[in-house]
């Protein structure tokens, strides 16, 4: 190789990660929207015949606990489905099962633990309590992973991060603020306050998953994410949450009413599959551009779900209640800027651009 080709190696590498890392921030950026998708959706669902039904009646903590923990399972478990057979169709299935008693295959079962029973359901309750008021608040995951990733991998947090994860929090309080007109037992609050669960599981999901996602194809990750998460509500969580709302055999009925629900299934249809694209397209960005950067063009769904609740339930389906004060939106776009100022230094950036 001669001295020319070789002084040009260095300039080729940096602009194949460049290349690598753009193709990173765009699948991100993709799965932000795709989740604003699946949230209208899966929201759509649970107001559809017989959840319909359930939610117009009286409901105690628990049973509410239950019918988002259901619902999850169930959007889980078809995105689940969704996934197995475009493995199939690629033919990846051996692929999947070779996986699963891997290291990485043991990582993202307990990222599916950790953002599916836990955080899934959480936003799910949150959704439903305090409609698409949760999610730009749901969408603090990035600086909670941050700051998880500081505590629990010794990742960089700096004094910018620090501040963007600060702008984030006050971004929070100015969009929850707008859920204490109904006063601190609201239902609109609770749901705020739950939403942040959901935030912490994701977050720390982030974290996690930054290490399968390196040894693992996408696909086969976010197959085994939705499977583990699907099984785990529907065969564990959703049953010790029928036996504390008055009884187990609540939950084989109450699935299979479910189930047979057709309008209300064809949403979860459409919300598992906008599920499955959205965590894939997540988990690749995370791959490609690093876990923080990857974190936080996927928190862009602060935005998106807002919008497309307004565009799907409000606009398509003539829903009313779903278009949000200015300051909510306000503060969706304050926390955007937050999420981008944990991932990106901005003097660089704009160092780099100049010198480009």
């Amino acid at each position: 190789m001669s001295d020319a080709a070789l002084d040009a190696l260095p300039l080729m590498r940096h602009r194949l990660r460049s290349a690598h890392v753009r193709r990173g921030v765009a699948a991100a950026l993709v799965s932000g929207a795709v989740y604003g998708l699946y949230s209208a959706f899966v929201t759509k669902a649970m107001g559809t015949g017989v959840w319909a039904t359930w939610y117009a009646g009286p409901l105690t903590g628990t049973m509410i606990l239950l019918l988002g923990a259901m619902a999850s399972a169930i959007n889980d478990t078809v995105s689940a489905c969704w996934a197995v057979l475009i493995a199939a169709v690629k033919g990846k299935l051996g692929d999947l099962v070779r996986c699963l008693p891997t290291k990485p295959g043991a990582v993202m079962m307990a990222c599916a633990l950790i953002g599916g029973p836990i955080a899934s359901t959480a936003y799910i309750v949150a959704l439903r309590m305090a409609g698409s008021l949760i999610i730009p608040i749901a969408a603090l995951c990035p600086a909670i992973g941050a700051v998880l990733g500081r505590l629990l991998f010794k990742q960089q947090l700096n004094a910018r991060m620090l501040v963007g994860v600060f702008v984030c929090v006050g971004a929070s309080i100015l969009i929850g603020s707008q859920s204490l007109g109904d006063g601190p037992g609201g239902s609109a609050f609770i749901g705020c306050l739950i939403a942040l669960v959901a935030a912490f599981g994701w977050g720390l999901e982030g974290c996690i998953a930054g290490v399968g996602t390196s040894l693992i194809d996408n696909e086969i990750a976010v197959a085994i994410r939705q499977t583990t998460s699907g099984l785990t509500n529907l065969l564990i969580l959703v049953p010790v949450l029928a036996a504390a709302s008055g009884g187990v055999a609540q939950a084989p009925r109450l699935v299979g009413q479910a189930i047979s629900d057709g309008p209300a299934m064809l949403f979860f249809a459409v919300s598992g599959l906008f599920a499955l694209f959205t965590f894939g397209l997540w988990y690749m960005g995370n791959a490609r551009c690093g876990a923080a950067l990857g974190m936080a063009c996927n928190g862009t769904y602060s935005f998106w779900g807002p919008f497309f609740c307004w565009i799907v339930l409000g606009v398509v389906f003539g829903g009313a209640g779903w278009a949000l004060a200015p300051v909510v939106w306000l503060g969706a776009v304050v926390m955007a800027v937050g999420i981008l100022l944990i991932a990106v230094d901005p003097v660089a950036w704009l160092t780099n651009k100049a010198a480009a």
